[in-house]
């Protein structure tokens, strides 16, 4: 039995409403009623313009009518009818649909915790859907992450996983490593005998592929958590390059002040832009140079710790500054920028002559960088930027049937997993004893068991629920 099924949780079987849609005023509001009382206690205030009160109604059915509380009409709603065990909490479930007036909401909020029900706590309905095994603990989490997609790449994996897709993956691994651990324990149960079931050969390709597949796991984070909270993009340069005119283009907006003056840029300027269904976390930076003022030596020292934070780096250039100048610059920006894509921009393009463009990007070239010419105030090859950003980015190249780990607690588990089947393929090289490998592939299956929530705990569980919206 899985620790999570002693949660204090499933001895409180109260009633519970809160409203599920936005807070504010809108065209309608949704309050939503959940538990064993659900149907009876709507039906005290609840009164169907025709035919029989919601207790005798089906599951998956709606009904118009009126809410009345002590013989006056509050509003006219629509409810709908879930019963057990085919609704999201796998409990009886009811869905008013009201007038969006927040004095309404109230008053119906209040009317229905007045006749029995108990206002819900943050995520307390989607914790009931998991505590009644309607979905696993990363399917619940990527309920979450649903709501708070902002990209159409966000949406696509936290659809993904709310499906099942990463649930799916795991049982995959998770049977791979059962498969082992019963070779190697069948094997200890006739130790005396000195037999061996587990053909070592057999163990090193099924080790080999549980690791793998952890390690590709493990891997995804970095792509799905840049998706998750946007790609970080770092932008840098000279002063007076053109870094906070980019900004502002990118984001379609006036965001940082743009100016001829050397260093107006002193501190870190960010903000978020979807580009093709990709969210971009732009991070404007102050200009590098030699300066004695101590305001812009922070804001340069905050640049050279963007650098290392981004995902990929723009490096912008003025197409009038010097080769040599460049040539230093180079050497500050590439060593700090290693291990990041990094592209970097000509900007002022215009500017120059084609015979002069064409000189200044063979001298780029040698730096062995990815360049690309553009004129941020004329808006000249903004849009081959975009498209490069996409490219480089990776997240375009992902299909459907990826599995992209988003979340931290699953990366956290999956690594733990990871090491621990790392010293099982160890051991096997060492010719370690079976109770050692079997212990250490058992450390890995309690991982995985904690993604899921097979093996939990109710301060895990506070902790996940708790970032929750009410009535979600």
């Amino acid at each position: 039995m899985s620790e999570s099924l002693q949660s204090p949780f499933l001895t409180d079987r109260d009633t519970i409403c809160a409203i599920s849609t936005a807070p504010g005023v809108g065209g309608i509001a949704v309050i939503r009623v959940s538990g064993k009382e659900a149907i009876a206690i709507c039906d005290k205030v609840f009164r169907p313009l025709k035919g029989e009160p919601l207790s005798g109604r089906s599951s998956h059915t709606l009904c118009y009518g009126t809410v009345i509380e002590n013989g006056n009409s509050i509003d006219d709603v629509v409810v709908s009818v879930f019963r057990a065990p085919h609704s999201f909490t796998g409990e009886d479930t009811i869905e008013l649909s009201c007038h969006g007036s927040l004095y309404i909401q109230q008053q119906l909020l209040q009317l229905l915790i007045k006749n029995g029900c108990r206002a819900a706590q943050a995520g307390e309905f989607t914790q009931r859907a998991f505590l009644n095994g309607k979905m696993d603990l990363s399917q619940a989490e990527a309920v979450a992450d649903l709501i708070a997609s902002t990209s159409s790449a966000s949406h696509r994996l936290a659809l993904s996983q709310l499906r099942g897709g990463f649930s799916q993956e795991l049982k995959r691994l998770r049977d791979e490593m059962l498969t082992f651990t019963s070779l190697i324990e069948l094997e200890l149960d006739f130790s005396e005998e000195d037999v061996e079931f587990a053909d070592r050969t057999k163990l090193h390709r099924l080790s080999d592929s549980i690791a793998e597949l952890l390690k590709k796991l493990v891997e995804s984070f970095k792509v799905g958590n840049a998706i998750k909270n946007g790609i970080p993009v770092a932008i840098i340069g000279e002063t007076n390059a053109g870094k906070s005119t980019l900004l502002n283009l990118l984001l379609k907006e006036e965001k940082a002040i743009v100016s001829d003056i050397h260093g107006t840029t002193r501190d870190v300027i960010e903000d978020t832009v979807v580009i093709g269904g990709v969210t971009f976390r732009f991070i404007d930076t102050a200009g590098i140079r030699e300066t004695t003022d101590v305001i812009e030596s922070l804001g340069i020292e905050r640049t050279f710790q963007k650098i290392e934070q981004a995902a990929i780096v723009l490096w912008v250039v003025d197409a009038n500054s010097s080769d040599a100048l460049i040539g230093a610059l180079s050497k500050v920006i590439l060593p700090r920028a290693e291990g990041k894509e990094l592209v970097l921009l000509l900007n002022k393009c215009d500017v120059l002559s084609e015979k002069e463009l064409a000189a200044k990007l063979d001298f780029l070239d040698a730096l062995d960088v990815e360049c690309l010419a553009i004129s941020a105030k004329e808006q000249t090859n903004i849009d081959r930027l975009e498209e490069l950003l996409l490219k480089i980015s990776g997240v375009q190249s992902l299909n459907e049937s990826d599995i992209v780990v988003t979340n931290i607690r699953h990366y956290e588990a999956l690594s733990h997993a990871y090491e621990a089947v790392l010293r099982v393929q160890e051991g096997l090289q060492n010719n370690i004893s079976g109770d050692f490998l079997s212990q250490d592939i058992r450390e890995a299956i309690h991982y995985i068991g904690e993604i899921v929530g097979e093996i939990t705990t109710d301060e895990v569980l506070g902790s996940i629920f708790s970032r929750f919206c009410i009535g979600k």
